[in-house]
């Protein structure tokens, strides 16, 4: 659980990351809305992790997550990396 949250808190700072919360292995990523396009930000995030081999469940512009409770230290690397560099490419 603590690998976990220090991880998923990684993410802060990364482009249109507003807010990031967890509790245990249940973590949530907000992303600023795009003016006037509510939920397509998110939406674009699913896609491109989809793409780059990730499963993460958006509602509206938040990225939730929670990953199965035998995950190692080392899958949740390769999640968060594949998710910070999913962020970076998403406009």
């Amino acid at each position: 659980e603590a690998h976990w949250q220090e991880a998923l808190h990684a993410l802060r700072g990364l482009p249109h990351v507003i807010d990031i919360r967890n509790m245990g292995l249940i973590g949530a990523v907000e992303l600023a809305p795009i003016e006037g396009q509510p939920g397509k930000r998110g939406f674009d995030a699913f896609v491109k992790a989809f793409e780059a081999g990730i499963l993460i469940r958006v509602t509206g512009d938040i990225i939730a997550m929670s990953p199965p409770l035998i995950i190692s230290k080392d899958q949740i690397d390769e999640l968060i990396d594949t998710l910070a560099d999913v962020l970076k490419a998403t406009a």
